[in-house]
């Protein structure tokens, strides 16, 4: 008999895990209950390891970014003393990474200048400091350390401004010409405390922003100052503000003495309540501006490049005596030491006039031990004290960012060239010149290359580089537009052609400062806006001391017609002149006024030595 085929059945009994198995794999749902779980391990680890990838990679980063080497044209920053704030340190870390990737990145652009003054690169300048950011978590506070010079754009002479380029942006060397692998070494440059102070302000300004009307700005000489005075001038005027004018009707606040709250007018009389802006030539000192000023103050200035500003200089204060026997700017400097006698007056003009007109001392030389430290500290006051520096190279990405610092409109920073030379009174410089000045100038040259660094993280702060090339362009449409309208021959012309004697801005030294003509077929109400523009200086600031002060202003028409009667008023040159002459009348009997304290102080000290040696002969 046959057997039943065999069947393949397993005889042993199955253990409980390898059942638990069995029918777990063949339920279908606890299978999909098992891939989810192995899915979910899987994207856990993946994103745990890119997380240390990342971390490892940033960290190689910022080991590495001491040892990149760059090219710098122009790059100088110095360690500042700077204010401990809170809560700043994911702003300060952004702006850190974000001023890496702008140094890592080549940014071409066109300069143009905007004073007639300088244009192309050279291949010689200065690159100092570099710093590192410290204790992020709890403050803002930047230590800086130096590195070996470095290259520095130099602008050459001539250049026109280029308007070429429509609404381009000029950007500074910061931003253009890096290099890796070349000589000078780049360490992750810090951001000033009152830069990050201003972008974080910025974020909430646009909403909130209401024009500012309390204004003092530092006027420097031969920077375009005269330029802002007259929109800073027509901005008040529309707006019945008062002006904080010099005492007497004087032009300047007794520069170049240390400003005293004293020397505004209605201060000592109590005659005037508020005072809005205060613009006029001084010697800054912050503590006495303040006694004039209300606390919630905007207060900036502009500074220039000091090689193109060394050769106005030396064209419009030819008389000085510094510069009187020199034939040439290279004669001065080649024999600079020789000429310059820091205790004659006015020969301040020859030496740091910059720094002289922010409140320090000019008198230091490039070679001297201190130069750096003086440097750094100076810089750190202007920070302290200065809310924003412009630039004269970059007068109308200036007036933009002041347009927006102050919430301003862009009709109130518009204007017209004033107090600027003749072309044919410019002198090209050759290359070792401009050198000669800035070590000549080596305090001006250092504080004008922080700020000039400084000036283009404000630009991206405040109003960013696509809105900045925007508004340039509508500035400069706005500019020709109101040449176009205003003016007869469409631009600056030579005093000796300016019909309007009262529109001649005062001639100084050997320099041939232009005018203007307006156009005769334009009707009231648009000429009186014109004129506005054009009206130069001491014209400017007569009419507004007249309107703040009619009683005060006809006393001293009375006395000058008193003193010189064959004197006519339509004379304008004339009474500029008697101006000046006023100013030097009162400098000297502030000299003299000071010269009587010394002396006093001096008997006051003889006596008193001579008091104590007869006190001691008597108790001997």
């Amino acid at each position: 008999m046959l057997s039943p085929p065999r069947r393949w059945i397993r005889e042993q009994p199955l253990s409980s895990v390898t059942s638990c198995i069995r029918r777990g794999l063949c339920s279908r749902r606890h299978s999909l209950w098992i891939l989810l779980v192995l899915l979910v391990v899987c994207i856990a680890i993946q994103t745990f390891v890119a997380r240390q990838a990342r971390t490892s990679s940033r960290s190689d980063k910022l080991t590495e970014l001491p040892h990149l080497r760059f090219t710098v044209n122009k790059q100088h920053l110095f360690p500042t003393r700077q204010n401990h704030w809170e809560g700043l340190h994911s702003e300060s870390s952004l702006a850190v990474k974000q001023n890496v990737r702008v140094l890592q990145t080549e940014r071409p652009s066109d300069l143009h200048h905007q004073n007639g003054g300088y244009g192309k690169p050279s291949h010689d300048v200065l690159l100092r400091h570099v710093d590192k950011i410290r204790n992020l978590a709890t403050a803002s506070q930047i230590e800086a350390r130096r590195v070996s010079p470095g290259k520095m754009l130099l602008l050459k002479h001539g250049n026109k401004p280029g308007l070429g380029h429509p609404g381009s942006l000029s950007l500074h060397s910061t931003r253009k010409g890096l290099t890796v692998g070349t000589d000078k070494r780049l360490i992750n440059t810090p951001i000033p405390t009152s830069f990050l102070k201003a972008h974080i302000n910025s974020i909430h300004s646009k909403a909130t922003c209401h024009p500012k009307s309390h204004i003092v700005f530092l006027k420097t000489h031969k920077t375009a100052s005269s330029t802002i005075l007259n929109i800073l001038y027509r901005y008040g005027e529309s707006r019945n503000l008062t002006f904080a004018l010099p005492l007497n009707k004087h032009s300047q606040l007794f520069y170049p003495f240390f400003f005293a709250s004293h020397f505004v007018e209605g201060v000592s009389s109590r005659s005037v309540k508020e005072f809005h802006i205060m613009c006029n030539h001084m010697r800054f000192r912050k503590s006495e501006v303040a006694k004039v000023m209300p606390e919630d103050t905007f207060y900036f200035s502009i500074l220039r490049h000091p090689v193109a500003m060394m050769e106005s200089i030396f064209i419009y204060y030819k008389s000085i005596p510094a510069f009187h026997k020199t034939h040439s700017l290279d004669d001065f400097l080649d024999n600079s030491w020789r000429n310059y006698n820091s205790s004659v007056t006015n020969n301040h003009y020859a030496h740091n006039i910059l720094a002289f007109d922010f409140g320090f001392d000019n008198n230091v030389a490039a070679d001297a031990e201190d130069l750096e430290e003086r440097a750094s500290i100076a810089i750190a006051a202007i920070e302290q004290d200065f809310h924003l520096i412009l630039i004269s190279e970059y007068f109308d990405e200036s007036m933009i960012l002041l347009k927006h610092a102050l919430c301003w409109s862009l009709e109130n920073v518009v204007s017209f060239k004033l107090n600027s030379r003749s072309e044919r009174t410019r002198h090209p410089l050759l290359p070792n010149t401009a050198e000669k000045i800035k070590k000549w100038n080596a305090l001006d040259w250092r504080i004008y290359l922080h700020f000039n660094t400084t000036f283009w993280y404000k630009v991206d702060s405040l109003v960013g580089q696509e809105q900045m090339r925007k508004e340039v362009s509508q500035l400069r449409e706005l500019q020709v537009k109101l040449a176009n309208t205003c003016l007869k021959d469409g631009g600056a012309v030579d005093p000796s052609q300016i019909k309007d004697a009262g529109l001649k801005p005062f001639q100084y030294g050997a320099a041939v400062i232009q005018g203007y003509n307006l156009n005769p077929h334009i009707d009231r109400e648009t000429k009186a806006k014109c004129e506005r523009l054009i009206t130069p200086e001491l014209q400017y600031t007569d009419r507004m001391y007249t309107q703040q002060f009619p009683e005060l202003a006809a006393k001293h028409r009375q006395a000058t017609r008193m003193v010189h009667p064959q004197r006519q008023r339509s004379d304008r040159t004339g009474m500029m002149g008697m101006v000046w002459a006023r100013e030097s009348h009162h400098r000297q009997f502030i000299r003299h006024k000071f010269s009587n304290l010394k002396n006093q102080k001096a008997s006051t000290s003889v006596l008193l030595t001579h008091t104590e040696g007869n006190n001691k002969t008597n108790m001997s």
